[in-house]
């Protein structure tokens, strides 16, 4: 980063078309981190993994916290994917955390710099926390609120949430939004087995949204969705009696992925890139790239670029 903030976004973020393959981690903040662990870990991402980007899951409702996010990623050189999040339990805290994020982006003279955009979230149709018509309603709200910052707006979900709510206006959605954060869930899908021949799983969900997103950028992130658990856990149960979670199988999904690099290099509105969920089982046991000790489960060094 510059020693000071620059004048203009002119030139300043990379085209999405090198934004393709591994480009970060998802990454929990319900423990409200400090700013100096959030600045020791994003670093870590940047420097040891070459991660371009954090994208946020979960929430801090401390005040003013998405600061400490912005000066962590300014320090460390790394951009943020920035969530509001609806959370599961229908009340309607979104609201304040919406207006709280969005009064830290016009105040902060880095946030534009560092915040690459704004999600809904998570998976807002697959849970109904709105009407899919209203949603859009508020995607379009956010772009209008956003434009002078030129910060983008998404919505986090599920290639079957579009599909469900399809007469019931998921299309202004996908019609609302700039770029498409798509959720990925092969550990549960009914077809899982094993990582190794999950790839069918996952192409099959990038296929519908490449023939149905208009042409848009694609992420695949977050949420226990782009990512295979080591563990099962209460929450986290296979709907296939043949799904493995292991060690073995979530580093062999990591290598599925790279494997893709070509493809998700080629693929339509300047390639896709893919988040891995999440940094550490500290955040949601089994999905981690470092364990509850702080180690990590196995080497991981994903493309970039090919």
């Amino acid at each position: 980063m510059p020693a000071n903030t620059p004048s203009s976004l002119s030139n300043w973020w990379c085209d999405y078309s090198t934004e393709y393959a591994f480009v970060g981690f998802s990454y929990e903040i319900t423990a409200c981190q400090d700013v100096d662990t959030l600045r020791s870990e994003f670093m870590d991402i940047r420097n040891n993994f070459n991660g371009r980007y954090v994208r946020l899951y979960g929430f801090c409702d401390n005040d003013g916290y998405y600061n400490d996010v912005i000066e962590a990623a300014w320090d460390a050189g790394i951009g943020v994917h920035a969530l509001i999040w609806f959370g599961f339990d229908g009340t309607d805290q979104w609201i304040g955390r919406r207006d709280e994020l969005f009064g830290i982006l016009h105040s902060n003279p880095k946030a534009k710099f560092v915040t690459r955009v704004v999600q809904f979230g998570s998976e807002p149709l697959y849970d109904g926390v709105l009407p899919p018509t209203q949603l859009a309603a508020q995607v379009t709200a956010a772009k209008a609120n956003l434009t002078s910052l030129q910060i983008p707006v998404t919505v986090s979900d599920l290639a079957y949430s579009y599909q469900e709510n399809e007469d019931d206006g998921a299309q202004d959605v996908l019609d609302a939004i700039d770029l498409i954060d798509a959720h990925e869930l092969p550990f549960f899908s009914q077809e899982a087995g094993t990582a190794n021949a999950s790839w069918p799983i996952v192409l099959n969900d990038i296929t519908w949204f490449i023939d149905n997103g208009e042409g848009k950028k694609i992420y695949l992130s977050e949420a226990s969705q782009n990512g295979w658990p080591s563990v099962t856990s209460s929450g986290v149960q296979p709907n296939s009696p043949s799904a493995v979670a292991n060690v073995q199988n979530e580093h062999d999904y990591s290598t599925v992925l790279d494997a893709h690099c070509s493809f998700f290099k080629t693929a339509p509105g300047g390639g896709i890139g893919w988040f891995w969920h999440i940094y550490s089982d500290d955040m949601e046991p089994g999905y981690g790239l470092y364990n509850t000790k702080g180690k990590l489960k196995f080497p991981f060094s994903p493309r970039t670029s090919c």
